[in-house]
């Protein structure tokens, strides 16, 4: 059933359970996984290791590529296994551990996990597990829906064991581009000028003996979360799309745009999908995950090439998608997530990156992960690989959330991911500011006037009105700048005065 999947026969006696390769992971080890943004994750190896450690008690660091599918990090956080995770997770199990404190969680900007492994930060990668379509004859690995860090992790570990996906199709296969950087200080440049070159190999090439066991699965990757456009959403694809135009009619960009970069989540691929009703054509995606809006432009003949380093979409386009492989190929390459997040190719490609805000301030600081200032949400992932090197960064909220009890724009992030220097655009449903060229004091009437929701406009002003009492090239009145958290905090509401 399996063996056009393992076309190197030498290996086909190392095929065994789950349960089996488990025993190849100890307590104290470094793990690496495949899996980003719930795409192409090892299926069986977290269950098989949350079964194991009932029977011997052990805790390891778990580095991945993005987010796990399939309840994976619940699972292994209930067996008590993780003592470090990195560089991002959505669960919420999970996510209630790590800000308990039990589980230590390194929040990294996706680029440079592999960098901190090839540096021997975290010690030796002992094990790496990775989920395949197939094993080729001369043992190169073909990745499935991802490959995130897959391809440096088997190159780096110690040992490999292998899923073998039978829900994957085997159209993956010549669909990756696999390209590997060499050591520094003496590494050659990244070759990538157009979003659709291919500079590197279509497996993962490592020795076969590493190769300890090989686990066939038929579980289909977890489905996209993301929810369906809205009012909302729409209203700020209008915005964007407005602005755009206006920047065509200055001269600034051509109606093909600058190739584009789209975060993770519901706002943003609702946003993406705003572009199928726009007047720009022959579009481009130079980005980490291809979501189901970039399918959708593809189909409507709107984007002529989408590159990433994930395939995460609903079970509707995941039927259609995985099913119609060959419909797509000439116009999909899936990389390792340290290319398709270079600082060296988005700034040679000029991108327009677009993500998302938890929050951003007055003058254009935004807050990516932490609630609160002080909880965890999902981690910074790559947003900061684009906006710091884009030709455009564009964050994108909703003004307010939990129906008017929180806004979206205060008077002081919380928590800063990406500081003013980095955030060119901010949009909301209620307009959008351009902050590029302007002073942090010519900023804040724009972000309080076109982003900030009517209710919280005035609170805002009086805020930065006595601020101004104080002065300072960035006025703050630092006894109110956190103000409107406290009375979430302590309230229920930011809105003085409203009971939550």
């Amino acid at each position: 059933m399996y063996e056009d999947r393992i076309r190197l026969a030498a290996l086909r006696d190392r095929v065994m359970s789950a349960d089996e390769a488990a025993c190849l992971v100890d307590d104290g080890m470094v793990v690496g996984m495949s899996g980003f943004t719930r795409a192409g994750d090892a299926k069986d190896m977290p269950a098989a290791l949350a079964k194991r450690a009932a029977q011997h008690p052990m805790k390891f660091t778990l580095i991945t590529g993005a987010s796990l599918g399939h309840d994976s990090d619940k699972t292994l956080t209930e067996a008590g296994v993780l003592a470090k995770r990195l560089p991002f997770q959505v669960d919420a199990t999970l996510r209630g551990a790590i800000n308990r404190g039990e589980v230590m969680f390194v929040d990294q900007h996706l680029s440079e996990t592999v960098e901190f492994l090839r540096a021997g930060q975290f010690g030796k990668l002992d094990v790496a597990v990775i989920e395949a379509v197939a094993i080729t004859e001369d043992g190169g690995i073909v990745p499935s829906s991802s490959v995130g860090n897959s391809a440096s992790f088997a190159i780096l570990a110690d040992k490999v064991i292998v899923e073998i996906n039978l829900a994957q199709p085997l159209g993956f296969e010549g669909m990756h581009d696999i390209w590997i950087p060499g050591r520094r200080p003496h590494r050659e440049p990244l070759p990538i000028v157009g979003v659709s070159d291919r500079v590197g190999s279509t497996t993962v090439k490592i020795d076969p003996a590493k190769i300890a066991a090989i686990i066939i699965t038929d579980t289909p990757d977890s489905a996209s979360n993301a929810l369906p456009p809205d009012a909302e959403t729409q209203q700020i694809a209008g915005h964007l799309i407005e602005f755009f135009q206006h920047e065509v009619k200055r001269g600034r960009l051509s109606t093909t745009l600058p190739a584009i970069q789209s975060g993770i989540g519901t706002i943003a691929n609702a946003v993406l999908s705003g572009f199928l009703d726009s007047p720009f054509e022959h579009l481009t995606m130079y980005s980490e995950v291809l979501q189901d809006s970039t399918f959708e432009l593809i189909d409507a003949g709107k984007m002529d090439f989408a590159s990433g380093s994930s395939i995460t979409v609903s079970q509707r386009m995941q039927e259609q998608v995985f099913g119609n492989l060959e419909r797509y190929r000439d116009k999909l390459v899936l990389r390792p997530q340290e290319v398709s997040n270079h600082p060296e190719v988005i700034r040679r490609l000029g991108l327009i990156a677009l993500n998302t805000a938890l929050e951003a301030d007055i003058y254009g600081n935004v807050n990516s992960t932490h609630v609160g200032g002080t909880h965890m949400m999902n981690g910074i992932g790559g947003s900061g690989d684009f906006a710091r090197n884009a030709s455009m960064a564009i964050f994108a909220t909703k003004s307010v959330a939990k129906g008017g009890k929180i806004s979206s724009i205060v008077p002081m992030v919380a928590h800063v991911d990406h500081n003013e220097h980095d955030v060119d655009i901010l949009v909301t449903e209620q307009g959008l500011a351009d902050l590029r060229t302007l002073a942090p004091r010519e900023r804040v009437k724009l972000v309080i006037d076109h982003c900030a929701h009517p209710s919280y406009r005035e609170l805002l002003r009086d805020y930065y009105q006595d601020a101004l009492r104080y002065a300072g090239h960035t006025p703050h009145a630092l006894e109110r700048a956190f103000e409107m958290h406290i009375n979430l905090r302590d309230r229920g509401s930011m809105l003085a005065g409203q009971e939550g």
